[in-house]
């Protein structure tokens, strides 16, 4: 998610005046943070847990859609800092990717090993040009593709964990077909908008690199 510099937010802070702020890294922004990387950690138990896939589903939406609070607190308060803006994107990754990658652990939820490579190797792959780009004083932020992305793959984990639950499918009934054929279908989808979310960050990042761009 996007943050405010820590110049523009160092000068809120001092009241308008040219005098640096620096925001504490212990604040509530960052604990928000932290607690969202425990949360993942107790979701990935659960996810390895027989019987608990519900249960790990509602907390994984809870995880996902909670990824702004963070960010929201941070940037109202004045309280961004190095330390939030490096934690931040890594425990958003760390939730999604985390989830796949425990997913194929089990066959039944449509989740195979290449589902978990393509997600890493993609998140990876941007990390590192975003990281070289920013180096140098490049914006980079994120596109509406890689905001579609993160929503069809939280759908995805979210699908894939509630076609694990024997309760949940039972109730489904005669719909237990439709739902897994749904479910293999969004996971084709979720590759296919990774690949090219990663394939535009690849092309933005080839022009910006360009002499004399």
């Amino acid at each position: 998610m996007t943050e405010t510099t820590l110049d523009d937010v160092s000068s809120r802070a001092a009241g308008g005046t040219d005098r640096p702020v620096t925001p504490s890294p212990l604040n509530v922004p960052n604990a928000i943070t932290v607690s969202r990387f425990v949360l993942a950690l107790i979701l990935f138990a659960l996810i390895d847990i027989e019987g608990w896939w519900r249960t790990a589903a509602a907390l994984f939406v809870f995880a996902a859609a909670t990824d702004f609070l963070d960010g929201h607190f941070a940037r109202k308060w004045g309280q961004v800092t190095q330390l939030g803006r490096i934690l931040d994107p890594f425990v958003d990754k760390i939730i999604v990717c985390g989830s796949f990658l425990f997913l194929v652990r089990h066959p039944e939820s449509g989740v195979c090993g290449w589902t978990a490579f393509v997600v890493f190797a993609r998140e990876m792959l941007v990390t590192q040009i975003r990281s070289v780009l920013e180096g140098r004083g490049v914006d980079f932020s994120a596109k509406w593709s890689g905001k579609i992305k993160m929503v069809v793959q939280c759908v995805a984990v979210t699908v894939c964990l509630l076609s694990l639950s024997e309760p949940f499918l039972v109730a489904l009934g005669d719909l237990q077909p439709t739902y897994k054929t749904f479910r293999d279908w969004l996971i084709y989808a979720t590759l296919a908008v990774t690949i090219y979310s990663g394939a535009e960050y690849c092309w933005r990042a080839a022009r910006l690199l360009r002499p004399g761009a």
